[in-house]
């Protein structure tokens, strides 16, 4: 298969826009640039579009697909009630980086769902991922558009790294702005719940909900658990090489990684560390990499998923990388950063 590169980075070419509805009004898949991450898109209605999807990306197909909208009405056609909280939730934060879980109607196949009875839905806000779900008929099946398991795409050439060859066309809109995916919050529970945290936190959560929980599954490794929500089951987000956390006061944690990086490199190794505008400097060994400064932590996030891929192209063996407890987004941003180390942390 031939993939067709759409260049939108200096706005929607309303002829290729056309082109990617016709694509997924036929059940083709097309990746495109949201708030978030790049996400690969296929017809939500269509079972056979969902499960190529699943194929093009490696996907496990128990693992529940989020189903993108442009307008509040489709939400409507597609669940069996819009309870009070969502509205409340979509006035507060759509189109924005949220995704809400309700239960679906006959509409939306379970091969959307992950054969669940739930679907998660989202308002992207992005222009062209906007454009694109209206073209495209409506409603949009999108995880991101990169190999299960591997770094999000936060830039077109990340998707064209990842599905080159594997996908119809690619929509390049430039890089992204916040980097980690949407939070997701299940209202199907009598006590919502947030089953990813992300951008909008749970402080935003229950200022509009009063109150909300985190769920417990977010913590699971039971090969057993069916996840109700993307990222929940599965090792996401990873780099090649082996990722550790290093946790605890800043001072200590330079120390340790330099420490270990020491041991690594007599050993022969390669060493890739993720430290901060603050901490670079203090490392004198190993390839360093800032991810942006604590200052303004959404620019962590932005970089997070880059920086990972940057350390695979060259071609670390181990990479080792500060904790990030910022105040907004640092649950966020350390949930992506653990389970791309499969929950190796070090507390020093």
């Amino acid at each position: 298969m031939k993939t067709i590169y759409a260049d939108m980075t200096a706005g929607i070419d309303r002829k290729l826009m056309q082109k990617a509805g016709d694509i997924l009004l036929s059940g083709g898949l097309v990746a495109f640039p949201t708030e978030t991450v790049y996400g690969l898109g296929g017809n939500a209605l269509d079972a056979e579009a969902s499960r190529k999807i699943y194929a093009a990306k490696g996907r496990p197909s128990d693992n529940p697909l989020i189903v993108h909208i442009a307008e509040f009405d489709a939400l409507e056609r597609i669940v069996t009630e819009v309870p009070q909280e969502a509205r409340d939730l979509a006035d507060a934060f759509w189109p924005g980086p949220m995704t809400m879980i309700l239960n679906k109607n006959d509409r939306v196949p379970a091969s959307t769902t992950g054969g669940l009875g739930t679907v998660a839905i989202r308002m992207p806000d992005n222009e062209i991922a906007a454009e694109m779900i209206r073209a495209g008929g409506g409603y949009i099946a999108a995880p991101s558009a990169n190999t299960s398991g591997r770094p999000s795409p936060t830039t077109a050439q990340h998707v064209k790294d990842d599905l080159d060859g594997k996908i119809d066309m690619i929509i390049d809109g430039g890089p992204v702005g916040i980097g980690v995916e949407s939070t997701i919050i299940d209202l199907t529970e009598k006590i919502p719940m947030i089953l990813r945290p992300g951008y909008i936190n749970m402080e935003m959560l229950r200022g509009v909900l009063g109150e909300v929980r985190m769920d417990p599954g977010l913590h699971f490794n039971d090969p057993n658990f069916h996840p109700k929500a993307p990222g929940m089951k599965y090792r996401h987000y990873a780099p090649k090489a082996p990722l550790t956390i290093v946790e605890g006061p800043q001072e200590r944690v330079v120390e340790a990684i330099r420490s270990l990086t020491a041991q690594k490199e007599a050993a022969g190794g390669k060493v890739g560390i993720i430290a901060t505008d603050e901490s670079a400097a203090a490392y004198d060994r190993g390839i360093v990499k800032s991810i942006g400064t604590r200052t303004e932590e959404i620019t962590i996030s932005m970089h997070l998923y880059g920086i990972l891929r940057d350390f695979d192209d060259l071609g670390v063996d181990v990479i080792y990388s500060e904790a990030f407890d910022t105040p907004r987004m640092g649950q966020a941003i350390m949930n992506r950063l653990i389970k791309a180390a499969g929950h190796q942390v070090i507390k020093v």
